[in-house]
């Protein structure tokens, strides 16, 4: 069982990401905190409770990166996934350079987060055996398993360029949108509009509501969801 401590500053992104990874065979979650001092506090205390840190990098009290950092000086001996909105190809290099071994951009869906975990599994499970490797071929699949195909979560048909589109008008909307204005708002068709914002209520990254107009049925409208 691979143990997971869940730092997140967010209480409701928090129970979210708890909730995720104890939807993925084979992991369970050993703590949740909301920010670094916690997480540094808890992974020193209990060295022998969490084996991965699921890490946001916006913390109320410091970045991130800085969590890493301490985790490393101070030989704590476990691995970090970041998730995080941080998009900068500066903390994305910094984040490489200090051991992260898995980065996912929020928002994400339920399924993007179980790639990066079960990826996760089989890199600890093919590290975890005995003696040596035979040569660089070995290697090569050894770090293969931690790298998931960009798209692999997505149904057939979707694309992860439109996904991110609806999600961003999604984010900036308020009021709600409808798979109508969710059209409107990113050129794409009515019809597909829909597809994309029941995916994301069928993740756990929108919320469907129903809006009571003046006649007629109520015209369903989609939220986004913390997280």
């Amino acid at each position: 069982m691979i143990r997971v401590l869940v730092v997140e500053d967010d209480a409701v992104a928090a129970e979210a990401h708890r909730r995720y990874v104890e939807r993925v065979a084979g992991f369970a979650v050993a703590g949740v905190v909301h920010s670094g001092a916690d997480a540094l506090r808890f992974c020193e205390q209990r060295r022998d409770a969490v084996d991965l840190v699921l890490l946001d990098f916006y913390l109320p009290d410091t970045h991130g990166l800085t969590v890493c950092r301490a985790l490393r000086t101070a030989g704590v001996p476990v691995d970090v996934i970041a998730v995080t909105s941080a998009r900068d190809l500066a903390v994305i290099r910094s984040a490489v350079s200090i051991g992260v071994v898995q980065y996912l951009l929020k928002p994400f869906t339920f399924a993007s987060l179980r790639d990066k975990l079960e990826s996760y599994a089989r890199f600890r499970r093919r590290a975890g055996l005995p003696g040596e490797v035979t040569g660089q071929a070995d290697v090569d699949r050894m770090l293969a398993a931690l790298r998931t195909p960009e798209l692999r979560s997505l149904p057939k048909g979707m694309s992860g360029e439109t996904l991110q589109t609806i999600t961003e008008a999604l984010t900036g909307a308020a009021e709600g949108l409808s798979a109508a204005s969710a059209a409107s708002l990113t050129g794409v068709s009515r019809v597909t509009a829909r597809r994309y914002l029941e995916y994301l209520a069928e993740n756990g990254l929108a919320e469907r509501r129903p809006h009571y107009g003046q006649v007629g049925r109520p015209e369903v409208r989609f939220y986004r969801s913390p997280g």
